[in-house]
């Protein structure tokens, strides 16, 4: 079989979730009220967090940075996939698919960061409350948001600069819906063994570190919650990170479902599902989940509405 490198191949196809012109119908206006709801949400919290003076804290300073992260991932993906549903065009140029890889490599490692950080918050609140103004300084959160973002970016790099120097085969056809990595490590003709073990060694590091840090936190959060006596303090103390716990399961499912396990166990179709999930419907879920029940975020809310009102009786 004929051997090309990137420079040979102009163009990748994306075969995307379906051939049925029906089913891809359906999908688009799903995935296009889904993106919608994203940005609105995500949109939403970043602009109240800068709004609200009570909510510049550290837990939603990190809040922030992750509603921001969840509307740049959907970015990403979303778009190009609503138009391959409603075109035939599948086509996507080789830099704006290696374009795409990377930032989806950056921004979900990163995601996973920040998600260890909310954790340490939550610990340093619940188990530390009298340090923790010292301990959660704004040092401290802008270092663990500045070397998430670095960290993510030099991985996303080390990957980007490897994948660029793959072969490829006569086939530019991804079996995917956007350019993930071992889809197109599918693509090579070259051994890709190296590679393989090195975006295995770089996503477990991302999450088993992470999640390390997220269950010995919530560990110590649980242990210091069940020493609380009075039933009204263990609701207050488990209610404060709740929300945080639900966001963090559901993510670190669907992405250890999806990448933490053998080759040989790889289902293009079981697959694609969890991808929907982590790339569209968690970004849109995580306003949802961290303010339906947060009474700090609705309080804001309607301090933003009461204060806008006023303004406008005053024109």
């Amino acid at each position: 079989m004929e051997s090309r490198n990137n420079t040979n191949i102009p163009d990748f196809i994306l075969m995307g979730l379906t051939d049925s012109e029906e089913i891809r119908w359906v999908l688009f206006i799903l995935f296009l009220l889904i993106y919608l709801i994203t940005m609105l949400g995500n949109a939403g919290i970043i602009l109240l967090i800068h709004l609200d003076l009570q909510l510049h804290t550290p837990m939603y300073l990190f809040l922030s940075q992750l509603s921001f992260i969840d509307l740049s991932y959907s970015t990403v993906i979303t778009p190009k996939t609503l138009e391959n549903l409603l075109t035939f065009n599948k086509i996507i140029s080789f830099m704006a698919c290696f374009t795409q890889m990377s930032f989806f490599v950056f921004l979900g490692a990163t995601g996973c960061f920040l998600l260890s950080s909310m954790a340490y918050d939550c610990y340093v609140a619940i188990c530390n409350p009298l340090h923790y103004p010292v301990v959660m300084s704004t040092r401290l959160c802008c270092a663990l948001i500045t070397g998430s973002y670095m960290m993510c970016f030099t991985e996303s790099l080390v990957n980007a600069v490897y994948m660029n120097g793959l072969h490829f085969c006569n086939s530019s056809v991804i079996y995917h819906f956007f350019c993930d990595l071992i889809p197109i490590l599918a693509l090579s003709c070259t051994d890709t063994q190296d590679m393989e073990i090195m975006i295995f060694i770089f996503g477990s590091l991302n999450v088993i570190v992470s999640f390390i840090t997220i269950s010995v936190s919530y560990g110590s959060i649980l242990s210091t919650i069940l020493k609380i006596k009075s039933t009204s303090g263990k609701c207050k103390a488990f209610s404060t990170c709740a929300s945080h716990l639900l966001g963090v399961t559901i993510f670190y499912g669907a992405l250890i479902f999806t990448y933490l396990k053998p080759k040989k166990s790889y289902s293009l179709g079981r697959d694609q599902v969890a991808s929907v999930f982590y790339t569209m419907v968690i970004p849109m879920l995580n306003p949802l989940i961290y303010s339906i029940r947060n009474k700090e975020v609705k309080n804001a809310l309607n301090r933003c509405m009461q204060k806008r009102e006023v303004s406008r009786q005053l024109k």
